[in-house]
This record gives C-alpha cells, sequence and structure tokens, in this order.
C-alpha cells in the first residue's frame, strides 16, 4: 500500500511540473503574440526614449523582419526549447537584417537589439548581451551580408 500511495505522489508531482511547464508555454506564447501585434521602431517616450527609425521607410519591412522572429522564437517553443535554440533564432533574426545594416544608425540598430532582448524575456531566458552588442558594433563579419 505504501508504495502504491509513493507511486501515485510521483505521479501527481510529475502531472503537477508538466502542466505548470505548459501554463508557462501558453503565457510565453501569449507573449510573443502580443508582440506581434505591436508597432515596432515607432517614435516612442518614456524609458526607451526612441525617436523612431532614421529611415522611417524602412520601419513596415523592420516591423516585419521582427514579427518573423517572434514567429522563430514560437516554433522553438512549440519543439522542445533550450537556451542554445533561443540564441541561434537570435543570430538568424539578426542576421535578416544584415541588407540594411549599413543604412540603419546606431539608435536604430540599439532598438531592434532591444527588441530582441524583449523576445527572449518573454520566453523567460537570459538576453544574449555580447551578441547583441557585437552585432550592435559590427564585429559579426561572418554572418554579415
Amino acid at each position: 500500500m505504501k508504495k502504491l500511495l509513493v507511486l501515485l505522489l510521483v505521479l501527481a508531482a510529475g502531472i503537477g511540473t508538466k502542466a505548470i511547464a505548459q501554463d508557462e508555454n501558453y503565457q510565453a506564447k501569449q507573449q510573443l503574440h502580443s508582440f506581434k501585434l505591436k508597432d515596432k521602431l515607432k517614435p516612442e517616450s518614456g524609458e526607451v526614449n526612441f525617436r523612431g527609425l532614421s529611415k522611417p521607410d524602412l520601419q513596415p519591412k523592420l516591423n516585419s523582419l521582427l514579427n518573423v522572429a517572434a514567429d522563430d522564437f514560437i516554433r522553438t517553443l512549440n519543439d522542445k526549447p533550450t537556451d542554445k535554440k533561443y540564441v541561434e533564432n537570435v543570430k538568424l533574426g539578426l542576421s535578416r537584417f544584415n541588407s540594411f545594416y549599413t543604412g540603419l544608425s546606431t539608435d536604430d540598430k540599439i532598438r531592434i537589439c532591444a527588441y530582441f532582448a524583449e523576445l527572449m524575456d518573454d520566453v523567460g531566458q537570459e538576453s544574449p548581451e555580447a551578441l547583441l552588442n557585437r552585432w550592435i558594433q559590427g564585429l559579426e563579419p561572418a554572418d554579415q551580408q
């Protein structure tokens, strides 16, 4: 009888852990979908105080690239997420901006990286600050196209 009780407690704990993980994934997915609905790279005030893109005509395309990055995060969230996979999502996402890189101001690049930090935060991961800083400074030549 004791063994049966222990077995039931272990099963209940496992089910509870899985339910918590699913709940966290649900919350992360909701945040990522909310991220996609935001009108990004527009002038902002407050803590960020972003004055808008140096080339406002790029906003729709760059906004779309950020949404594609959010989709990458959603796919990773659905497929056994790991820290490494999320960092790969950031690398891939940043590489999509490379054709626009030389036309972006430093403030533009910083704001784009802030959105990637937000995506990492949405999935409960620490932002890869070194990677983001290297991209801002143009020190990722292997990834530059």
